[in-house]
């Protein structure tokens, strides 16, 4: 069973120096059919202007993943970190009992795409934490790369969550096949061009959640992120 969320379906919201979407319930935009698959939570699209960004701010309880597509984004905390991403390298912050950080476009001319997801973590109270990781993008170009999991296996990020994340960039001609796990469920999410998800035609900013699928079969030409959970 497959049930797709359109792209012009989202919480969509310009506040002049940012253009964000949302997947699922977040904020002060409610749709109570979207508040979350499975212990994924958030996926915000976010355009954030030049020289624009959040101020320092706190979560709790939230493992928080940034995928950046264009541009770069400036990151600071509460743990001391400091870092600047760009496209190919994706970070991870464990919230757990508290932390403070703040996103912010350094650049005086370019604005930043990237996409932000939440899932919820194994239990409360974690140790907050950060962790960073480039991915080659040719390792990722026809095939899944796991770029984040419980195990940190094959290089990925570590997460607190039986959760699996996978990053794809497809060429014309080029299909990646995942095989699903009795009793667990996987939402793709298309970042750009265009996919076929088991038959069924999906462009950016497009979503979709799978449950009692045994695989997930995608074609096309697009970029998109694959997380396999319990």
């Amino acid at each position: 069973m497959m049930k797709i969320r359109r792209a012009e379906e989202r919480g969509r919201y310009d506040h002049g120096w940012l253009d964000t979407a949302h997947t699922f319930s977040f904020n002060t935009y409610v749709d109570p059919e979207y508040m979350g698959f499975r212990t994924l939570r958030v996926i915000n699209e976010d355009r954030v202007q030049p020289g624009q960004g959040f101020g320092m701010h706190g979560h709790r309880d939230m493992e928080i993943i940034t995928v950046v597509l264009e541009g770069a984004l400036e990151h600071k905390d509460s743990l001391g970190t400091g870092s600047v991403i760009g496209p190919g390298r994706v970070q991870r912050m464990t919230a757990g009992r508290g932390i403070r950080h703040s996103e912010f476009n350094p650049s005086a001319t370019e604005p930043v795409h990237l996409y932000q997801i939440w899932i919820l973590p194994e239990r409360a109270g974690l140790t907050p934490s950060y962790e960073e990781q480039t991915f080659d993008s040719a390792a990722q170009h026809g095939k899944l790369r796991l770029i984040a999991s419980r195990t940190g296996e094959d290089g990925s990020l570590t997460i607190h969550q039986d959760a699996r994340l996978y990053l794809a960039s497809l060429h014309a001609g080029e299909s990646a096949v995942h095989e699903v796990k009795p009793g667990r469920h996987a939402w793709v999410q298309v970042l750009r061009g265009g996919v076929r998800v088991n038959g069924e035609t999906l462009k950016a900013g497009d979503g979709a959640a799978l449950s009692e699928e045994a695989r997930v079969a995608v074609e096309g030409a697009g970029e998109l992120l694959l997380f396999d959970l319990a």
